[in-house]
């Protein structure tokens, strides 16, 4: 690391692969299309490409399983602030992190998604809420799942926890990476359900279908 750098060295930043897709209008975002006929989304971003043995895998990984949380805050500010600098944080209110079941939080001693939405909140200048959403039943893995075993899975285990938090407002819903998108999907119904006045998403990374 060079002076200066924060956790990712220029070197690997100018390679990461970008989406652009927050550069596209909403009928031409590939993102946003996979939830179309599902849940209403207003917005649909993603950072980057997630390739299976890649560069973002990596980063990932080591965000989610070896402690090193503020690879999900330095990218969450990021794009943050990629995503302020074309005025997009004029869509949103309140950014919420899909959160984990309170026993995967006790193993893991931290919630990744949180890690992202603080960064979110950096670059976009917003307030973020870790609470606003509840896991109610814990899981288990979605990662060898199909779609459809994806949504059973994770269809009725969240709640809003706080109700006056989102009630009104624009939330920008936040996690690592979409895969199917099924539990984002379940997150954004019931914040929609609550009085959410909208619900957009952005992840850092997403993988192609």
């Amino acid at each position: 690391m060079a002076r200066g750098e924060n956790h990712i060295c220029t070197g690997c930043r100018a390679q990461l692969p970008y989406t652009d897709y927050h550069l596209l209008p909403p009928t031409d975002n590939p993102l946003a299309r996979r939830f179309w006929g599902k849940v209403p989304i207003a917005h649909a971003f993603s950072y980057l490409r997630f390739l299976r043995r890649g560069r973002v895998q990596h980063l990932l990984h080591q965000l989610k399983y070896r402690g090193q949380r503020q690879v999900g805050v330095v990218l969450g500010e990021w794009y943050g602030a990629e995503l302020r600098q074309h005025g997009l944080h004029e869509s949103f209110d309140l950014i919420v992190p899909v959160p984990l079941h309170p026993r995967k939080l006790a193993k893991r001693g931290y919630n990744q998604s949180d890690c992202v939405a603080e960064g979110f909140a950096n670059g976009l200048q917003l307030p973020w809420h870790a609470y606003a959403l509840r896991r109610t039943t814990h899981t288990s893995s979605q990662t060898s799942k199909t779609r459809l075993e994806r949504w059973r899975n994770v269809a009725t285990v969240f709640e809003v926890a706080t109700p006056e938090s989102v009630t009104g407002r624009r939330i920008l819903l936040v996690d690592d990476v979409l895969t199917t998108g099924a539990t984002l999907e379940a997150c954004a119904a019931v914040l929609l359900t609550a009085g959410a006045s909208s619900v957009s998403i952005a992840t850092l990374a997403c993988a192609d279908r």
